[in-house]
Order: structure tokens, then sequence, then C-alpha cells
């Protein structure tokens, strides 16, 4: 069994999806040991997203694959687009309301991922999450200046998991029980 840490993202809270959202785990199987609402300061906003080199680098390369598509130029370097995009998602989690849960089970990571969608709204799956609820795109998101209003984070691998949860959770808030359907599920 597996934790992975979600947050229901401010635009998430304010349309009043997070119970659309914590069900669509549970309907999955995976269960909440983990739950609360928060409203991070910035300094702690910028800690859930670290300056990493390797993010600015993938991020780079998705950024020069789409202007290149567009037929736009390009001339921003790794450091200089992790920084932007950094401070939009900063920026846009700080002073808010956010709902940080942890979420457990069976490879959670991975079918968190899935039941949340593709980051991309407009590239999500339509049964998930960000497919059923969300239409923001990047391009909207650029040339307004912000985050894309995706509604959710996901943690993306067990390392990231790990870091993130303790982040947003003091030890002893993570409580461990076994769920009805548990034995039905798992044997």
């Amino acid at each position: 069994m597996e934790r992975t840490l979600v947050l229901v993202k401010p635009d998430g809270v304010y349309r009043g999806l997070v119970g659309k959202i914590i069900t669509a785990f549970e309907d999955a199987g995976l269960k909440i040991v983990g739950l609360k609402l928060v409203m991070p300061a910035k300094e702690f906003a910028a800690q859930h997203y670290p300056a990493d080199q390797s993010w600015y680098q993938s991020l780079w390369e998705k950024t020069k694959k789409a202007a290149e598509e567009k037929g736009e130029p390009f001339t921003e370097t790794p450091e200089q687009v992790g920084e932007r995009v950094r401070g939009f998602l900063v920026d846009y989690l700080a002073n808010k309301p956010v709902v940080a849960m942890v979420v457990e089970g069976n490879n959670a990571i991975d079918n968190v991922r899935k039941i949340v969608g593709a980051t991309s709204p407009s590239k999500a799956d339509p049964s998930s999450i960000r497919g059923k609820y969300a239409t923001d795109s990047y391009d909207l998101a650029d040339s307004q200046h912000r985050a894309v209003r995706n509604l959710v984070h996901a943690s993306d691998s067990k390392e990231t998991a790990q870091r993130e949860i303790s982040l947003w959770f003091k030890e002893g808030e993570l409580i461990s029980y076994k769920r009805s359907d548990e034995e039905a599920m798992f044997g």
C-alpha cells in the first residue's frame, strides 16, 4: 500500500468540488488517511514547489515544444521558464484555501494520477477529475500570467509523495484504519 499527497487547489475549493473530488478517490477503493483545510503562507507554498533544476528542464522542454508547434519564437532558458511558472504556482496557493489530504491504497500514486487526469485540463480524459470539471488551458493561463487552474495537485512519485506528505502533515496527523470493503478488494 502506498500513500500520496493530494491538494484540492483554491479553484476546486472555491467551486465547491471538494466532496466530488474525495468521492472519486473513495469510489476507486482508495482511502483518506489525512485531511485538512489550510491557508498556506507564501513561504510554505514556495516549499511545496522547490526550485528544482530537473523540473525546470522538463518544464522548459514542454514549453519549447508547445511554442515550436505554434510556430512561435522561444528564447527563455530553463531557469526563466521554471521560475516564472513556479512563481505563478506559489502565488496561486498562497493565502487561499487549500484542502490537503493523504490518500492511501494499492498503487495509490499512479491510481490517483489517473483519477486526477492530465495536468492540462484540455488534454485530460473526460472521465477524470480535470476532464469533468476543469476547462482551463496553458495558453489562457499564460496570456493572463497565472497558473493553470486544474483543481488538483497529486504527487508524481514515491520520493515526491514522501517529501510533500511530510511538508503538509505533522507526525500523528495521519490515521491508519481498515475500510469495510478492504477484505473484498484485497483478500
